[in-house]
């Protein structure tokens, strides 16, 4: 049996109440209409009691099991008052919350004679889900032995409630509980006893057992519902088993919203955009409109594959149908128009986002701002930047960084100091992060401006103490050729969470290029990169300096490519290896070629180069052999 505690006693509850519960119940009953006078303790001249609906809203109120229990008594003193089975479940459901279980025992019994009529399944299931609120699972189940006590046979709604509980705690007992204490009685269930079952087989991954309970279903001559179908669709997906789901749900009679929104959002996950878009279509043929999750899923797909147009396309057709949008999804849309190239048009779906009733938050200026950075539209970001101020929307720490890695990163960095400035000044401050000094280093770094950008670095001390520090030392040992140092301290940093400079970055790279190390170079630099600090021409020329020494001409070619390709742009210092190693093998026609790819883009050779070039052509006396070319022109 349940077990429960020593019952409350009737004196426990006099007639006299305290004068402060008194007056308490006095003022939340007035505030309804209803009179009655807090300083007598009997109740029974009052000619308009309170209603049953009243009473439990009081009961619900109270603060405490001794406050709930009183104002339940205090009911009862009006003469032409009744309880009824809501201000019972009231109670109930307060004692419950306080774990007095022994007095809801008492309350069941009193429950006939009381109001004639024994307790209801709501008051049942209001116990079921109180012993489960207080975790006494295994009395959960013995709230069926209290059911017996008014009535031969639980009702359904009652088990279900019970199976509910137990499903959520252990699969295993619920599904023993089905067997012997439902089965074994004749009770087979319905859809949301099956719905029950499913959702705790597919919560704990058995997705064989949850295929054996569908089967079960069907041989009963019962039709599984969408919700039994749905359940064991997203436990598929969530493993990986798309497939498997899709052709799952080629067995249903009705799929509904619910199960588009499933399989749509697991091919999106998969990055399978076809089976996506096939989906997407089948649910528009059917009158279904996905939800807004499932839809930003589809245009976040089709951003990254390129098809923005597509994307917007999809926003168009969801709102066409009745279906919602948020903000979000515009964000999404924007985002991948900015990705493109394509900023001015990510401006038109922000204004036409106003139109629509969808107010821009700080992400979506965000997304434009870095969009209009990445286009070299640095006027139109400040613009921007501007112009949430006009709208009551507040920067956050993204925004000033983005701001300040863009401006600086393209050069205007007293523009970049300027917005630092607001930064600081601003209650979102750097919030402990780095990075927007990083890009002033940067970009004062770009300009050669190396004193002031080391000056910059010493000046941060301040503010990111072990940060300097560990940079300090790292340019210390790469200055005294130490480089495993400088290393081992580089990982420290990393280690710490920290975020090392281009300084940084480019002291190590040149010193490990120097050393011969070339692939722990190219592994920093890659690093660097993943930092959003691309490197400057110091450091990538080190990288192809140190290949060159290696005679590895090929290797330094396509790395030359590959940083040309993410926008770095080599100078003289770049080309001078590549020439000086194929003059020395006596390559001298590649040696021409990459001289003549330099010139045609705008580079002036330096005279290591024509050292190079000159030395090799009067060695191969190929001013008298061969007519490459004019000399002079070049000159």
């Amino acid at each position: 049996m349940l077990k429960f505690y020593k019952p409350y006693s009737s004196s426990t509850f006099s007639s006299t109440h305290s004068t402060s519960f008194f007056n308490y119940s006095f003022l939340i009953f007035q505030t309804q209409s209803l009179s009655f006078s807090s300083s007598s303790s009997s109740s029974s001249s009052h000619s308009s009691p309170p209603t049953p609906d009243h009473v439990s809203h009081l009961i619900l109120d109270q603060k405490t099991a001794t406050q709930a229990l009183e104002t339940f008594r205090w009911a009862s003193s009006f003469p032409k008052f009744a309880h009824t089975q809501s201000t019972y479940r009231a109670l109930i459901h307060k004692l419950c919350i306080f774990r007095r279980f022994d007095t809801v025992k008492q309350l069941l019994d009193e429950m006939p004679h009381s109001i004639g009529s024994p307790p209801s399944d709501d008051i049942f299931i209001t116990i079921v889900r109180g012993l489960a609120r207080a975790r006494m699972i295994r009395s959960v189940i013995k709230v069926l032995d209290l059911v017996y006590k008014f009535r031969d046979t639980p009702s359904l709604k009652i088990f279900n409630a019970i199976l509910d509980v137990l499903v959520k705690e252990d699969i295993d007992i619920a599904r023993e509980f089905y067997r012997k204490s439902m089965m074994a009685n004749g009770v087979e269930g319905d859809d949301y006893t099956f719905g029950i079952l499913m959702k705790g087989l597919c919560l704990t991954n058995r997705i064989a057992e949850g295929f054996k309970l569908l089967q079960l279903i069907k041989s009963r001559g019962v039709t599984p519902n969408t919700v039994v179908y749905n359940t064991l669709l997203h436990s598929l997906c969530k493993n990986g088993k798309v497939g498997r789901a899709r052709s799952l749900m080629n067995e249903m009679e009705e799929p509904n919203d619910v199960t588009f929104n499933i399989l749509i959002s697991a091919y999106c996950k998969e990055e399978n955009l076809v089976q996506a878009i096939v989906m997407l279509e089948k649910c528009f043929a059917l009158g279904y409109v996905p939800d807004v999750i499932s839809v930003t899923k589809v245009v976040e797909v089709l951003c990254n594959a390129g098809r923005v147009t597509e994307a917007a396309e999809v926003l168009d057709k969801v709102e066409s149908m009745g279906g919602s949008l948020d903000v979000v999804a515009y964000n999404t849309l924007i985002k991948g128009f900015c990705g493109e190239g394509k900023v001015k048009v990510g401006v038109h779906f922000l204004k036409q986002m106003e139109s629509k009733g969808f107010l821009p938050n700080v992400d979506t200026y965000n997304i434009l701002i870095s969009g209009f950075c990445e286009a070299r539209m640095l006027d139109l970001a400040l613009n921007l930047f501007n112009d949430m101020k006009t709208d009551g929307v507040k920067w956050n720490f993204i925004t000033f960084d983005t701001l300040i890695r863009g401006l600086c990163s393209k050069g205007r960095i007293e523009d970049g100091f300027s917005i630092l400035e607001l930064m600081e000044e601003s209650k979102e401050g750097s919030r402990g992060h780095i990075s927007p000094y990083n890009s002033i280093i940067y970009g004062l770094f770009k300009q050669n401006r190396f004193d002031e950008a080391a000056e910059f670095l010493t000046k941060m001390g301040k503010m990111f103490p072990r940060a300097v520090e560990r940079s300090l030392k790292i340019l210390e040992h790469c200055k005294e050729g130490t480089i495993e140092d400088a290393k081992r301290v580089y990982d420290q940093m990393i280690d710490e969470g920290g975020t090392p400079s281009i300084i940084v970055f480019d002291c190590l790279v040149r010193g490990f290029s120097g050393e011969g190390c070339v692939r722990e170079a190219v592994e920093l630099m890659n690093e660097m990169i993943a930092n959003n600090c691309f490197p400057v021409p110091s450091t990538f020329n080190a990288i192809i300096t140190g290949f060159c020494a290696q005679g590895k001409v090929e290797s330094a070619l396509k790395f030359m490519e590959d940083i040309t390709a993410r926008g770095c742009e080599p100078n003289a210092e770049t080309y001078s290896p590549f020439i000086d190693v194929l003059c020395r093998k006596g390559d001298l026609q590649k040696a021409l070629q990459l001289f003549l790819e330099m010139v045609e883009k705008g580079i002036q050779p330096d005279h290591f180069i024509w050292n190079s070039l000159l030395l090799s052509l009067s060695q191969e006396n190929y001013f008298k052999s061969k007519n490459i070319f004019n000399i002079d022109d070049l000159l």
